[in-house]
């Protein structure tokens, strides 16, 4: 027991250690994508750090895996590299017995990738879903910021205002450019320009919303040419386009696993065994994992790094392959993402097991070589 708390010590913080620097870089990545929305109009940035947070378990589903595997070769390619290891074997710590003792961890770490994957993943993904639906729903005065030019529209319409009220009604300084386009959205008919000393938000009985600009100017022409027209205004309403709302969540990342299990539809089914493959390729990378951290303290503990990073990639983009492959009905369901498991466990078997029949084969032909002399 000293030994197994010693080995599930060093290879928990190292997988701790990992698992949070990977999960920062991927986290930072996917918050530059929602804060560049955000900037141009198209999220409310109160919502960044609550859809991240929903995001964490889909992150973590896929990290871990990939924590654990480098964790057990940083982990124990010290101890070998220490001499640790050589240590242990001389106790009788063989390849076999080290893999049964990180099937603890691992089997831990299994649970809560499990976990993730059947439950929390999907309501995350859910609860994102639901918010950008939301996020839909807003109109332009939603997502104004008083001082800053706004993109909407898709980059057609730039929107700047000075003064902004509390309730978002009334507006003060508004810039307003508009590109205007032909029917078919595929030529462009010149720019509108609006700017007024001030601006409000009319709703009507019926749901419509108008801007109304009051004392500004409206500028219309095309870049370039000296056809421009001005045009003085009092007052100048605009109708505001209705948010299409999408009340139906339509990722299939997004439904509860309850319903996978009881749905006959191919793209379901593909995902349920992507959800269960998670978690049984936590047991297969750790029997990948284990004889190939195994190193000379001559060679230094990154020898096997990069390889072991190949398989891994390997195994994963292999199963990514199956599952678009599932998606399309290309191979049967019943063999479905199983054969991509078996394949890599047969992998890590021979790995496991080659060290100590070559050993003993070895010791045999040394045997037979004094025995002749």
């Amino acid at each position: 027991m000293i030994v197994f708390r010693y080995l599930s010590r060093e290879l928990l913080v190292t997988l701790s250690a990992v698992s949070a620097v990977l999960l920062v870089i991927i986290m930072s990545g996917r918050f530059i994508k929602y804060l560049a929305q955000a900037a141009q109009g198209a999220l409310d940035p109160g919502v960044l750090f609550l859809i991240m947070g929903y995001r964490i378990p889909g992150f973590l589903q896929l990290i871990l895996p990939l924590g654990l595997f480098l964790g057990i070769l940083l982990a124990y390619g010290r101890l070998y590299l220490d001499s640790e290891m050589t240590v242990l074997s001389a106790t009788g710590m063989s390849q076999q017995r080290l893999f049964l003792y990180t099937l603890g961890p691992a089997t831990l770490v299994a649970l809560l990738v499990a976990w993730l994957s059947l439950g929390l993943a999907p309501q995350g993904v859910a609860q994102v879903e639901r918010i950008l639906n939301e996020q839909d729903a807003l109109t332009e005065f939603d997502t104004l910021v008083p001082g800053r030019f706004q993109s909407m529209k898709g980059g057609s319409r730039v929107t700047y205002v000075e003064q902004l009220s509390g309730d978002r009604s009334e507006l003060g300084g508004v810039f307003i450019s508009d590109k205007r386009v032909s029917r078919d959205g595929k030529k462009e008919r010149g720019i509108v320009v609006l700017v007024a000393e001030s601006g409000r938000q009319e709703i009507q009985p019926d749901g419509s919303r108008y801007l109304i600009l009051e004392n500004g100017f409206r500028y219309d022409g095309n870049p370039g040419q000296a056809d421009y027209r001005a045009i003085q205004y009092d007052t100048y309403g605009m109708l505001l386009e209705r948010p299409q709302v999408a009340a139906d969540i339509g990722e299939r990342e997004a439904i509860p696993t309850s319903e996978l299990w009881s749905s006959d539809d191919q793209r379901h089914r593909a995902e349920l065994q992507w959800r269960l493959s998670i978690p049984l390729l936590v047991f297969v990378v750790t029997l990948l994992a284990v004889p190939l951290a195994r190193v000379n303290p001559r060679q230094g503990r990154f020898l096997k790094l990069l390889p072991a990073i190949l398989l891994y990639m390997g195994y994963l983009s292999l199963l990514i392959a199956m599952r678009g492959a599932l998606d399309k009905g290309r191979i049967p369901a019943g063999l479905g993402l199983w054969w991509v498991h078996g394949i890599f466990l047969v992998i890590g078997l021979l790995l496991l097991f080659w060290e100590p029949l070559r050993l003993k084969l070895a010791s045999r032909r040394a045997l037979r070589e004094v025995a002749h002399a």
